[in-house]
């Protein structure tokens, strides 16, 4: 598996990223679900769930990257753009699907909710729907470089209207399921569409001028100005958050496009970083297990939620103190990779190759969206 290098190969730093999110998403949760209420005041508290805040945005980013690489390769077997697109609007829908089916089996598996909690808001529920836009964005035109400006433009579009769209009257007029993806309604929305469809845009940028890299060497220069571009886009946030806001509402930590910035920044130097890391100082081997647990991230993300706020964990749910959960967390992420290789090897899964084929239990899967089947454009 190469960590660079044309689109014709799977870029192993982006899977490693994902990996990366998905120990941030155990964190997040882990925390929020075992750590008890005394604990729940204190600076390390505070920083901790700031940590593992990024998983969310990250998610949507790199779904966003893998849309533009998997869209291109998906062009580049099958010469038409619009079988690309389609290829993958099919798996934003997938997702969107999927994201109701992840909710009617925690009803079922824990069960003494409202049955309307089917129906709330969470990240697939998003993901889905702007994978798709995202989709048709990338066929609207034919080069990389037009691609960037658009995805920027729908980012900074969407990032900037979101305190405006959020405070809107019209959205009152909206059905009461829909305004929950437009702005938070209690517990029944965990995210929205503005600004966090927006990542993924952002998301769409970066992977149309990865995808421009036509060697190791050019993908180099990309990731450099990348990492220069995110330390800009932080710098920019912090001065921008220290002065007085253009909006009439706005939230530092849910809607403000200076958060929105200060995180995308943040993201892009990371990936840079794990770049230079996996592929300069040649250590992809022993990221091996980052990169499994990214390209299962979505297996992982539908099992670990009912461990973590279920009946299987309620004997320490809240109870421990933030180090212990911080090894509860590291128990519990070694567990969730000791599944995913009992899994794999069960059923013949995926191993380290980019172009093995399936096993049995993934076939269906592999069949049906077999336009973009060397990329994933979904939570994992």
């Amino acid at each position: 598996m190469t960590s660079g290098g044309s689109g014709a190969h799977r870029r192993a730093y982006i899977d490693v990223a994902r990996g990366v999110a998905v120990l941030l998403m155990i964190e997040a949760h882990t925390t929020d679900a075992w750590t008890r209420a005394a604990s729940k005041h204190t600076v390390a508290f505070r920083d901790a769930t700031i940590l593992g805040g990024f998983a969310a945005p990250m998610f949507l980013w790199l779904a966003g990257v893998a849309v533009v690489l998997a869209a291109g390769r998906a062009e580049a077997r099958t010469g038409s753009r619009a079988a690309a697109v389609d290829g993958i609007c099919r798996r934003g829908l997938e997702i969107f699907i999927l994201a109701f089916l992840f909710r009617l089996q925690a009803f079922i598996v824990s069960p003494g909710g409202h049955p309307v909690t089917i129906f709330r808001v969470d990240i697939l529920n998003v993901m889905g729907p702007a994978i798709a836009l995202a989709a048709v964005i990338w066929g609207c035109v034919a080069t990389n470089a037009a691609r960037v400006w658009l995805f920027s433009s729908a980012t900074t579009i969407v990032a900037m209207a979101s305190p405006i769209v959020r405070a809107a009257p019209w959205v009152d007029r909206l059905p009461t399921w829909l305004q929950w993806y437009v702005r938070p309604a209690g517990d029944y929305t965990t995210f929205t569409l503005f600004p966090w469809m927006a990542f993924v845009f952002a998301g769409g940028a970066v992977g149309a001028v990865v995808a421009s890299a036509r060697d190791a060497r050019a993908e180099s220069r990309v990731q450099a100005w990348l990492a220069l571009a995110g330390a800009a886009l932080v710098a920019l946030g912090f001065v921008t958050a220290a002065r007085p806001s253009i909006y009439a509402a706005s939230s530092f930590w849910t809607s403000s496009p200076t958060w929105f910035a200060i995180r995308l920044g943040v993201m892009m130097v990371a990936l840079a970083g794990l770049y230079a890391t996996v592929r300069l100082t040649h250590v992809a081997p022993r990221a091996a297990p980052f990169a499994r647990l990214g390209r299962s991230s979505l297996f992982i993300y539908w099992i670990h939620v009912e461990l973590v706020y279920g009946y299987a964990s309620w004997l320490w749910r809240g109870r421990l103190p933030l180090w212990g959960t911080a090894l509860a967390f590291a128990t519990f992420s070694t567990l969730m990779y000791g599944v995913l290789v009992l899994r794999d090897r069960l059923t013949g899964g995926l191993d380290e190759s980019p172009r093995v084929r399936p096993s049995a239990g993934r076939r269906w899967y592999w069949r049906w969206r077999r336009p973009v089947r060397h990329a994933r454009a979904d939570v994992g």
